[in-house]
């Protein structure tokens, strides 16, 4: 089969040998493979990943001299079934799946290990337990984009916001795109996007975003319809909890404990909006931490690869929360698949091309440089 292979940096089309499927794996037919954000820095820094990956006793990770075929966003049809498996879906069925494969007791990352060569190719092997069926009316170019929506489907439930809560999406590259996108599907009213990039912009506008800023210009906590309960003075969140008890304690038979807590449960105390670090370099999470009203949520969703650091004194005197997420559960992914084949999720305005495996290693430079580029996809028959 053709696929594309990175060694030291470099990617290159090869011939290879088409995968065997073990047991309980499937051979898909590659019909489409979208480029990461996680794949460019792979390509470069792999070593810095993998002794990461390492402290938590995953070893398998790809390292720069490994012949790496990457791609773990991807989708096609079965071509053949290994042994020991149910053989749930015949020859070619369109399917999706986790990017995860199994052999003899060891697991590997599909597209980020050598031992689990990815979609990059004509073919790739995925765990039967792991894959699902497409329904039929699905489109491929939708579908493809399973995975970096499950990342954000899983970011919006571990943030557990709420329909009337602000949300602010900080960082509109693929992955803050994909936040936006799930965040409306939840059904999130006031979604604010903020990014340097006019493309990045533009696209967040496509994906729903109903506030979007150019923090160059003007201050994304500044930006919206500010609600009386998002604080960012101490004296005046003291002063508010004065004020409250005073107003409370004035008849005898109020039952001031109770009330409080109903008012916490309805989201009438001082709280902030959930904020979305969508980007991924030293100094956000301090800037965020910073610039937060009392009691914010943030979720980190990018992947900062340096060490960074931020003052868990200030974080402590706002109450903030401070989430970091990783990946998604299989349940997460099926819904993502059930959203994009219903329309719940048009993921359309990520797409914005589609090559052949020998204009891969264009698609990355192109990602690398052009602010107006989202998500690439890779047609191996093209």
């Amino acid at each position: 089969m053709k696929a594309v292979s990175v060694h030291e940096g470099e990617l290159s089309v090869v011939d290879l040998p088409t995968p065997e499927p073990g047991p309980g794996q499937v051979l898909v037919a590659v019909t489409r493979s979208g480029i990461c954000g996680s794949d460019l820095h792979a390509r470069m820094h792999a070593d810095a990943s993998a002794d990461v990956a390492a402290e938590v006793d995953y070893d398998r990770f790809m390292r720069r001299a490994d012949h790496v075929v990457m791609g773990h966003e991807f989708t096609g049809t079965v071509a053949a079934y290994g042994p020991k498996c149910r053989r749930r879906w015949p020859v070619g069925t369109p399917v999706v799946a986790l990017p995860v494969l199994q052999s003899e007791g060891q697991v590997d990352m599909t597209g980020l290990s050598e031992r689990a060569p990815g979609g990059y190719a004509e073919y790739v092997l995925t765990q039967e337990a792991m894959t699902f069926e497409v329904p039929s009316h699905a489109d491929p170019d939708h579908v493809a984009m399973t995975e970096p929506l499950a990342v954000a489907h899983h970011a919006v439930n571990r943030s557990e916001i709420g329909r009337k809560e602000v949300a602010l999406v900080v960082g509109c590259g693929p992955i803050g795109l994909a936040v936006i996108l799930m965040l409306k599907a939840a059904g999130v009213r006031t979604v604010v996007a903020s990014d340097y990039s006019a493309g990045r912009r533009a696209l967040a506008e496509r994906c729903g975003a109903d506030v979007v800023v150019d923090p160059a210009v003007r201050s994304p906590w500044d930006a919206y319809k500010r609600p009386a309960t998002h604080l960012t003075s101490a004296p005046d969140y003291f002063g508010q909890g004065i004020d409250a008890m005073r107003m409370l304690r004035r008849v005898r038979w109020v039952p001031w404990k109770r009330v409080i807590r109903l008012a916490e449960r309805a989201g009438q105390t001082p709280r902030g909006p959930v904020v979305f670090e969508c980007v991924g370099v030293p100094g956000i999470i301090e800037d965020l931490v910073t610039h937060a009203p009392i009691r914010s949520r943030i979720i980190v969703v990018g992947v900062c690869m340096e060490p960074d650091t931020f003052r868990p004194t200030m974080a402590v005197n706002k109450e903030l929360d401070l989430r970091f997420v990783f990946c998604y559960q299989p349940h997460e992914f099926h819904e993502t698949l059930a959203m994009i084949a219903d329309g719940r999720v048009d993921p359309s305005p990520l797409h914005t091309g589609t090559v052949g495996l020998d204009g891969v290693a264009q698609a990355f430079d192109d990602l690398a440089g052009a602010e107006h580029h989202a998500k690439i996809l890779i047609d191996p028959r093209r």
